[in-house]
């Protein structure tokens, strides 16, 4: 019986493809600052088990040089890998520095650092694998001279070599800040997080400033999101970046000027990191949702934490009531500061029904917790999950705000 059963077995492995395997996908990135650009590598353990790898290159002319291992196409603004077997490569540039219209940079490379969203190195990409293939993505970076360190959302394995999972995708890039170069660099355990603040030398960021503002809310953070992300990645620069605040993957940006708490008792880091560890996004024509709720607990987290009196909470929502008062809905694809605002007000409102119909057993935590298992929201969706929290239909809700 024994020896039935082991030969069965034998069969059965036996009859398992070659590639039902973890295959290791290696990122490879050298920094040009002469030249603004960086040359990138996607190089496979075993092509073979790869089919097809679909990348959308956004119509962007940011790309160029591509030279592959395999077959490569470009075509409507698509390009297509076909690997070759074994040990095979993709190569290619990628222009660094990105202006906006208003002038001001959203990814910047001079001639002692660099700072952008990962998300640009690599474009995203429909990956077809073979049955039972899970790519192992690694990235490592080759520094220029005289370059210090670089710094990403993702776990340090090596020198200048991190880890890039994500669990949700079969094709691991590295999204996401980074940041390299001559750097200043702050580290903090919080939890069970490894934050890291890091901006160039010499461009004013204040990130002793900023550690210790998130030291002073993160018990409340713990036990609002009840999630620690393994890192959170703060990065910051000066003129001429983008005046404010740029969430991402683990990672978020701030301009180096921006205060930590504005006057109007909002905080820009802490709206960003909301979005950072919440991950709620949001479809048709529900801005207001994301960007609500990262203003409501930006006020809500400094509040709890002992940063706020009563007095200036009230001060904030007087403010909030007269930069919104022309608002007439916040439906809507993006969301302008009056809609925030007025949203803001909305979910205080929310929240308030909800402990009162609950007898302070339930709040606004219990939705929040609740968008963030769904991959996305809608208006109607954020109304359902209100709704079941407080086991009933919502005053609150019913309003033309949100037709």
């Amino acid at each position: 019986m024994l020896a039935r059963t082991a030969l069965l077995l034998s069969v059965l492995l036996t009859a398992l493809p070659a590639w039902a395997a973890k295959i290791d996908l290696d990122y490879r990135v050298k920094f040009l600052p002469a030249e603004d650009l960086a040359e990138v590598s996607l190089t496979l353990e075993k092509g073979e088990a790869v089919q097809l790898l679909d990348f959308d290159l956004h119509g962007r002319d940011a790309y160029s040089d591509f030279q592959a291992d395999g077959q490569w196409t470009l075509e409507d603004g698509r390009g297509k890998w076909l690997p070759g077997k074994g040990k095979t490569s993709l190569r290619y540039r990628v222009r660094i520095s990105n202006q906006r219209s208003s002038g001001r940079y959203d990814a910047r490379m001079t001639e002692d650092w660099l700072l952008m969203r990962g998300d640009d190195l690599v474009p995203p990409a429909r990956a077809s694998l073979r049955p039972g293939v899970e790519l192992v993505s690694r990235l490592q970076f080759e520094l220029p001279a005289g370059w210090k360190s670089v710094e990403t959302g993702w776990t340090r394995i090596g020198p200048q070599r991190f880890r890039v999972d994500n669990p949700s995708r079969n094709f691991d890039r590295p999204t996401g800040w980074l940041i390299a170069g001559k750097l200043g660099t702050r580290r903090e355990r919080l939890g069970l997080t490894e934050v890291t603040v890091a901006a160039p030398l010499n461009e004013g960021m204040r990130r002793m400033d900023v550690l210790t503002l998130l030291t002073f809310v993160w018990p409340q953070v713990q036990q609002l999101f009840q999630r620690d992300p393994a890192k959170l990645l703060i990065v910051g620069a000066g003129e001429p970046m983008w005046r404010g605040g740029l969430s991402g993957p683990n990672s978020l940006f701030m301009h180096a000027d921006r205060p930590l708490v504005s006057e109007n008792g909002t905080s820009a880091l802490l709206h960003e990191m909301v979005h950072v560890i919440a991950r709620v996004t949001d479809h048709d024509n529900s801005d207001w949702i994301s960007e609500g709720l990262a203003e409501y607990y930006a006020i809500e987290l400094l509040r709890r934490a002992g940063g706020m009196s009563e007095d200036r909470y009230q001060q904030v929502r007087k403010h909030l009531t007269e930069w919104s008062k022309e608002v007439k809905s916040l439906r809507g694809e993006r969301s302008s500061g009056p809609v925030t605002a007025r949203a803001v007000l909305l979910l205080q409102e929310l929240d308030g029904e909800i402990r009162k119909r609950s007898n302070e057993q339930r709040s606004l935590d219990d939705v929040l917790r609740g968008l963030m298992r769904l991959e996305t929201a809608s208006t109607q969706e954020f109304i359902d999950i209100s709704e079941n929290v407080m086991g009933g239909r919502s005053k609150v809700l019913d309003t033309r705000l949100l037709r």
